[in-house]
């Protein structure tokens, strides 16, 4: 897949923001305009952060009619476009982030959310070290006219088609080589810092992790690039490419997973103190995590079928828990060298806003922080089999929007603007899909009843 390094004003640009649900929103244009744009931004009204998932307007948040649909102004958080080079046209892109007309942030932009939650760990002299694991299927093309998960075939269409869980197999990714391939060399050319690709548990499931960074906005931008990135490769050689959550009812979902820990003023990280234990202050990060995750797990699984990962025998914990080297856990203390110390956050789905995932886990560890708090004990052996868990999460979507907008906690760390905004969306896409009568109510009881 060729790529073009040098910026080519006879390029289209793609300009764009991500709403809450992640996806993106923006607009095609000439890259000749591009000085004009880092100079007055794009405008684009400040609704179209809240669209539902659909991109209809959420007449109940606040900002269509009783702002008379006003405009925000996008400026590009890089310096330079970077290439698409899946496209079949030479493209760039380059990310945006939206601010009101006076110059302030518009504080129900995802990516501000995040911002917000970096600057308050600056004010302590502190930075967050970030990565992230993305969990995606690959499926076949014709997945995406029928709406309906067709497993690939290897060797883009020449060798059996999967049909069973090949975890961690070398071969399975061998018949993707040149899939792969491309999605190494997009990655180089965006900037993305990808590592290890993982085969996981289901047909055509994998994982990549992308690098530790120490600034989690650059985090929050690669995981949003790395997602259309693969989306893009994936149709370039006729296959589709889907995060949605669970995809499949009886494989594996896919997840999310963060890496996160913190330096201070001097590069030192704060959660080791030279014991296989750890600091106080990751202890603290730890409890403030548990008790914040039930009201954030809006932020963790944001639609419908987010929350089939959430069920007994899933590997997706169903309460907030934490231990050493235990991957039944929600909160892992991975085994490593004492100064990358750090917490790996298991619950979201890789379906989720990225820039909010991380919000929220900056808030529920500085709340931690600040507080002092401490968390019971670490959880040895299954955590799933646990007992009357002290933080249960929420297994069904309206609990969990109505946990998350009744948070006054998260009010304080994220912003009173996002979290009305954030939770009439979630309400209206609910209350959509409940209007909707499905295949199985049809063919259960239409000829019956």
């Amino acid at each position: 897949m060729a790529t073009n390094k040098k910026h080519d004003k006879n390029r289209d640009l793609d300009l764009f923001i991500t709403d809450l649900n992640g996806n993106l929103r923006g607009k095609r244009m000439p890259a000749s305009g591009l000085e004009k744009v880092r100079k007055e931004g794009l405008k684009l009204p400040r609704s179209v952060v809240g669209f539902d998932f659909w991109g209809a307007d959420v007449l109940d948040n606040g900002l269509v009619f009783e702002t008379g649909d006003s405009d925000g102004v996008c400026l590009p958080v890089s310096a330079t476009p970077i290439p698409v080079p899946w496209s079949e046209a030479p493209r760039d892109q380059m990310l945006a982030m939206m601010f009101n007309p006076d110059g302030t942030p518009f504080e129900a932009d995802p990516r501000q959310v995040l911002k917000r939650m970096v600057d308050r760990f600056a004010d302590k002299g502190l930075t967050p070290v970030m990565a992230t694991e993305l969990e995606f299927y690959l499926m076949d093309a014709e997945s995406e006219s029928i709406q309906r998960p067709i497993p690939p075939a290897l060797a883009e269409g020449k060798g059996r088609r999967l049909a069973y869980t090949e975890g961690y197999s070398v071969e399975e990714m061998d018949g993707f080589e040149a899939f792969f391939t491309d999605i190494r060399t997009a990655c180089q050319a965006q900037g993305i810092g990808a590592d290890t690709i993982i085969a996981e548990m289901g047909p055509g499931q994998f994982e990549v992790n992308l690098d530790h960074v120490d600034d989690p906005l650059n985090a929050g931008d690669q995981a949003i690039l790395f997602k259309r990135l693969v989306r893009g490769v994936a149709r370039r050689h006729g296959y589709a490419a889907t995060f949605m959550a669970k995809p499949y009812v009886e494989e594996s979902g896919n997840g999310f997973h963060v890496h996160f820990s913190l330096l201070d003023c001097d590069g030192n990280n704060v959660f080791d103190d030279g014991t296989e234990q750890g600091s106080d202050l990751l202890r603290h990060a730890i409890a403030g995590l548990m008790q914040s995750m039930p009201e954030s797990m809006l932020m963790f699984a944001p639609h419908l079928n987010s929350y089939r990962r959430f069920m007994p025998g899933a590997h997706a914990p169903t309460h907030a828990s934490w231990g050493y080297e235990n991957r039944t856990v929600a909160l892992r203390v991975p085994e490593s060298p004492h100064q990358a110390r750090r917490i790996e956050h298991r619950v979201a789905g890789a379906d989720a806003n990225p820039y909010l995932v991380l919000a929220a886990v900056l808030a529920g560890a500085l709340h931690g922080m600040e507080n002092e708090l401490e968390p019971d004990a670490p959880v040895e052996g299954d955590a799933y089999a646990e007992e009357n868990p002290r933080y249960p999460l929420p297994c069904e979507w309206q609990d969990a929007i109505e946990r998350f907008d009744h948070s006054e906690r998260l009010r304080g760390y994220l912003s009173d603007e996002f979290v009305r905004v954030y939770a009439q969306a979630k309400r209206q896409e609910h209350r959509c899909l409940n209007e909707r009568i499905s295949d199985i109510e049809y063919e259960a009881y239409l000829g019956l009843l």
